[in-house]
C-alpha cells in the first residue's frame, strides 16, 4: 500500500536523501520516494504504519525534519537562515547539501569539513571611531571623548569567522607540532645504534613519555577529527574524517593496549627489551600532518572568494549628502532612495542613481571589465562603487543598500559559489561507494599481509592497512569542483559576467548555437527619432503629436525614444484613452474618441487598416537602410510614420566573427520587419536571421533547434525575449536590459554588449578544463597511492609507504586541487 506525507524542514538535496533514506529502513516501509520541490514522501508499506511511528523514526534519526499527513501541516519553505555571527553565511566548501547555509561556524554533518564563510554585501559599514580609554564610546567621526577628552581612533574592524577559524586552526597546529616532535624524535630514535636515550630511561619508560605527550595531540589539538569520524558513521555519511579516526585511532589504541597488556601479543611483536612495538608517533604525526593540510585549505579558502572581497572594497565607508544646499558627510547606511549626493572628482560613487547635475566621467572597470571611462550626463545612470574622473557632479539616490547592483552582483556571486555542476554528481557518487571500499580495501590488506607477509607479519599488516585508509581520503575528489566553480564565478564578476549557477558554466561550454535579439542586444538599445512621415492631408505636426501621446504610456525602448523626441519639440501631450500595448506589435488608444494605432505592419493588418502604395514605398526605402519604422494609424487608414535609428554596437561584428570561429552558429530572431533586419545582419556578416519574430516565434525557434538537438544559448534584453531565455539550455541576459529578462537569465552581462558572450563562452571553457584536470588528479592520486600504500611494491622493491609519508600526501593532494583552481584567477578570457 502506498501513503504520501508531507515533509518539514527540507532545504537541499541533500536534506531529500538523507530523509528518503530514513525512510526506507523504517521496518515495514518497503520503498520510499522523497520530492525536494512538493515537500513530499511517497511509502510503499507491507503493512498500515502509524503516523507516530513514521515521527520517532524521523526524530531519533537526529535530524531537523518533520512528516504529517498529506494536507495536515501546512508547508513552508525553510529558506537558508543568514548568519547572526561574523559578516555573511557558513556553508560547506565541498557543497555536500547544495546551497544550504548555516548560521554559525562548525563542521559539515555529511564531509565533516569546516564551514566556511561567504563575504556579504548586505551591510556597509562606515569607519568607527572609540576612545582608548572608553570603548562604549563610538562615533561615526574622528573627535574628543566627551569622557575623559582623549582624541578617538579608529575602531578595529571585527576579525572574519573565516580569520577566526584559522587562527584557531593555527594554535591548534604549533600545540600539536609541540607535542608531536619529542615523540617523533623519542621513536626516531630507536634507529641509532646504542641509543643514548635508554641511559636515561628504559624503553617502557620512553613508551609512557609518548603516551603523556599524545594525549594534548589527540585530545585537544586534532579532537575535532575523532568527533567528525564518529558523527560520520552514526550518519553513515562516510567520508575522509571516518578513514583519519579509523586509521590514526586505530594505531592510538594499539599503542596504548600494547603499554597496558603486552603480555597478550605474540613474540613478533615484541622488542628485545620485550616491550611491544607502539605507534604513537604514526598516529599523531597523521593527525598533526591532516591539520596541517586543514590550515593550509583554510588559508587557501580565503583566496577562492578573493573577487567577491576584492568587489566588496568597492563600495566607500561614506558619503557627502546635501541637505538644503548644505553638504554633510553620512555613513553610507544613513542614505535613503532620493537623497542628493555630491561625488567629488576620484571618489567612489555610494549607491546606484543618476546624474542630477553636472557631468564627468566614471571608471566602470571594476563592474564592467572595460577599462575606458564612461562620459555621464545629466540623467545618466551611475553605479555603486565605480570611480568618479576628474569632475565633480550631483547625483541622485536611487538604490541603496542590498539592491544597488554592486550588491546584487555579489549576492549572485556567493549564490552560484555555493550552487552545484552536474559534473560534479560524479565525483559525488563516487565518493559515496569510495570511502566504504576503502575500509574493505584496508582489511584485505591487513589479511593478505598476516597470510603472506613477512615476520612480523601481523606489524607489517597494522601498518600497510592504515597506510591505505591514509591515502585514500576522497577530499581532493570532493574539493575538484567547487573550487573551480567559486573561483571561476569570481573571475567572472570581476569582468562584467555573472553567473547565475554552476549548471550554467557547465552548458555554456557546450553551446553550438547562439540567438541574439537585435535592439538592445546587438544595437545600442539607445534609439532616436531621425525622421516623421505623414501623406498628403495630413499634418507632421499632427503625426508626431498622435505618436508621443500615445507612446507616453508604454515602456518600449522605441516608445520613450519619441517621447523624448516630442519633449524636445514641445509637443502637445493629448488625453488617451483605452491603451492597450500589444507585444511584438505595439500600441493602440483613444484620441478625442477616435480610434488609434502606432506599430508594425502587423499591427495595422490586426487593426484592418489600409495603407496607401506611397506611403509604404517610403517606409520600406528607411526600413532597407536598417531602421525601424512604425506606422501611424487613425481609425481604419495609417496616416504617417516614425523612423528610429539604433547604432550597432562596435563590439558586436567582432565578437559575432570570434563566436562563428570557435564553432557556434549565430541567429538573429527580430520583431522588427524582414528589411530592417536583412539590412543589420548584412552589415554583421549573419547569413542566418528571422524577422516579423514575436515572443510566441522566438520560443518556437528555440524548440525547433533543441529538438534537432543543438545546444542552444538565447542572449536578449526585453520582455518580449524571456519565455526564449527561460526555454534555452543558457539564457544571456543583458545587464541594460529589464528584470524579467535577467530574471530568466542564467548569465547577465554587466555592460550589456555581445562581447560579454565571448567571454563568459571562454570562462565556460576555461572552468570547465580546470575542473577536468582537478577531477583526474585527485582520481589518479587516489588510483596509483592506494596500491602502493597496500604494499604491492614490496615485493619486487621492497618499498614500503608509511602512514605518516600518506598522510602528508593526502594533505598536499587536497591543497594541489585548490591551488590548480587559483589558476584561473589569472586566465584571460577577453
Amino acid at each position: 500500500m502506498k501513503h504520501t506525507y508531507t515533509i518539514v524542514g527540507m532545504t537541499c538535496n541533500g536534506c531529500r536523501s538523507h530523509v528518503e533514506k530514513t525512510l526506507a529502513n523504517i521496518d515495514g516501509v518497503t520503498s520510499a520516494s522523497v520530492d525536494l520541490e512538493k515537500a513530499e514522501a511517497t511509502l510503499d508499506m507491507d503493512s498500515e504504519l502509524t503516523l507516530a511511528t513514521l515521527q520517532n523514526a524521523m526524530k531519533e534519526d537526529g535530524g531537523h525534519y518533520s512528516i504529517h499527513e498529506l494536507g495536515g501541516h501546512q508547508h513552508k519553505e525553510v529558506k537558508p537562515k543568514k548568519v547572526e555571527k561574523g559578516n555573511g553565511t557558513f556553508y560547506c566548501p565541498m557543497h555536500c547539501e547544495g546551497d544550504k547555509t548555516y548560521t554559525e561556524p562548525g563542521d559539515c554533518p555529511v564531509c565533516g569539513m569546516d564551514l566556511v564563510e561567504e563575504a556579504s554585501a548586505s551591510v556597509h559599514k562606515g569607519q568607527e571611531y572609540t576612545c582608548p580609554m572608553h570603548p562604549e564610546v563610538v562615533r561615526d567621526e574622528p573627535g574628543d571623548c566627551p569622557i575623559c577628552g582623549m582624541d578617538l581612533v579608529p575602531k578595529q574592524a571585527d576579525v572574519s569567522a573565516e580569520e577566526k577559524s584559522y587562527n584557531k586552526l593555527l594554535k591548534k597546529f604549533k600545540i600539536a607540532v609541540g607535542f608531536t616532535l619529542p615523540i617523533f624524535i623519542i621513536a626516531m630514535s630507536e634507529m641509532i645504534p646504542n641509543n643514548p636515550l635508554y641511559n636515561i630511561l628504559s624503553l617502557r619508560n620512553w613508551n609512557l613519555v609518548q603516551f603523556a605527550l599524545s594525549i594534548p595531540v589527540g585530545f585537544y589539538a586534532t579532537w575535532m577529527f575523532f568527533e567528525r569520524a564518529y558523527r560520520s558513521v552514526k550518519t553513515w555519511n562516510l567520508n575522509m574524517f571516518t578513514l583519519i579516526g579509523i586509521g590514526a585511532g586505530v594505531a592510538w589504541l594499539f599503542s596504548v593496549f600494547a603499554i597496558l597488556v603486552p603480555d597478550f601479543f605474540p613474540p613478533q611483536f615484541k622488542t628485545d627489551q620485550g616491550t611491544v612495538h607502539v605507534y604513537f608517533e604514526a598516529a599523531t604525526v597523521i593527525l598533526t600532518l591532516v591539520l596541517f593540510g586543514q590550515l593550509l585549505e583554510a588559508r587557501a579558502h580565503s583566496k577562492t572568494n578573493s573577487a567577491v572581497k576584492e568587489l566588496l572594497k568597492l563600495a566607500p565607508n561614506k558619503a557627502i549628502r546635501i541637505v538644503d544646499g548644505k553638504e554633510e558627510t553620512i555613513a553610507i547606511d544613513n542614505i535613503v532612495k532620493g537623497d542628493l549626493l555630491r561625488v567629488k572628482p576620484g571618489d567612489k560613487i555610494p549607491v546606484d542613481g543618476s546624474v542630477h547635475e553636472g557631468e564627468s566621467t566614471v571608471d566602470e572597470s571594476m563592474i564592467t571589465g572595460e577599462p575606458v571611462p564612461v562620459q555621464k550626463v545629466e540623467g545618466d545612470t551611475v553605479n555603486s562603487g565605480t570611480i568618479n574622473g576628474k569632475s565633480s557632479f550631483v547625483m541622485i539616490a536611487e538604490k541603496v543598500g542590498s539592491d544597488t547592483l554592486l550588491s546584487q552582483i555579489i549576492d549572485m556571486v556567493n549564490k552560484a559559489s555555493r550552487s552545484q555542476a552536474p559534473i560534479q554528481k560524479l565525483a559525488d557518487k563516487i565518493s559515496s561507494y569510495f570511502v566504504p571500499a576503502v575500509v574493505f580495501i584496508s582489511v584485505i590488506t591487513f589479511i593478505v599481509w598476516v597470510i603472506f607477509g613477512p615476520e612480523p607479519a601481523y606489524v607489517y599488516a597494522l601498518v600497510n592497512a592504515i597506510a591505505v585508509l591514509i591515502i585514500a581520503c576522497p577530499c581532493a575528489l570532493g574539493l575538484a569542483t567547487p573550487m573551480s566553480v567559486m573561483v571561476g564565478v569570481g573571475k567572472g564578476a570581476q569582468s562584467g559576467v555573472l553567473i547565475k549557477n554552476a549548471e550554467a558554466l557547465e552548458r555554456m561550454d557546450k553551446i553550438d548555437t547562439l540567438i541574439v535579439d537585435k535592439t538592445g542586444t546587438i544595437t545600442e538599445g539607445k534609439p532616436s527619432v531621425e525622421k516623421v512621415g505623414s501623406i498628403s492631408e495630413i499634418k507632421q505636426d499632427k503625426v508626431l503629436e498622435y505618436i508621443v501621446s500615445l507612446n507616453q504610456q508604454s515602456e518600449h525602448p522605441l516608445a520613450d525614444a519619441t517621447v523624448k523626441y516630442g519633449k524636445a519639440n514641445n509637443v502637445n501631450v493629448l488625453k488617451v484613452e483605452d491603451f492597450n500595448s500589444v507585444t511584438g506589435m505595439g500600441v493602440t488608444g483613444k484620441i478625442n474618441g477616435e480610434f488609434i494605432a502606432l506599430g508594425n505592419e502587423k499591427m495595422m493588418n490586426e487593426a484592418q487598416v489600409s495603407i496607401l502604395d506611397s506611403l509604404k514605398a517610403d517606409v520600406v526605402s528607411h526600413q532597407k537602410l536598417g531602421k525601424t519604422v512604425s506606422y501611424l494609424a487613425i481609425g481604419d487608414k495609417a496616416v504617417g510614420f516614425v523612423v528610429i535609428g539604433d547604432k550597432i554596437k562596435e563590439t558586436s561584428k567582432k565578437a559575432i566573427e570570434e563566436l562563428q570561429k570557435a564553432g557556434i552558429a549565430v541567429i538573429m530572431l527580430t520583431g522588427d520587419n524582414h528589411d530592417t533586419a536583412k539590412a543589420v545582419a548584412e552589415q554583421l556578416s549573419l547569413a542566418d536571421f528571422k524577422a516579423g519574430m514575436l515572443p510566441q516565434d522566438k520560443l518556437a525557434e528555440v524548440e525547433r533547434l533543441q529538438s534537432e538537438g543543438r545546444k542552444v544559448a538565447v542572449a536578449g534584453d526585453g520582455i518580449n525575449d524571456a519565455p526564449a531565455l527561460a526555454k534555452s539550455d543558457v539564457g544571456i541576459a543583458m545587464g541594460t536590459g529589464t528584470d524579467v529578462a535577467i530574471e530568466s537569465a542564467a548569465i547577465t552581462l554587466v555592460k550589456g554588449d555581445l562581447h560579454g558572450i565571448v567571454k563568459a563562452y571562454n570562462l565556460s571553457n576555461a572552468v570547465m578544463k580546470n575542473i577536468k584536470q582537478n577531477l583526474f588528479f585527485a582520481l589518479i592520486y587516489n588510483t596509483v597511492g592506494i596500491p602502493i600504500a597496500a604494499g604491492v611494491l614490496y615485493p619486487f622493491f621492497g618499498l614500503l609507504l608509511s602512514p605518516m609519508i600518506a598522510a602528508l600526501a593526502m594533505s598536499f593532494s587536497s591543497v594541489s586541487v585548490i591551488a590548480n583552481a587559483l589558476r584561473l584567477r589569472t586566465v584571460k578570457i577577453d
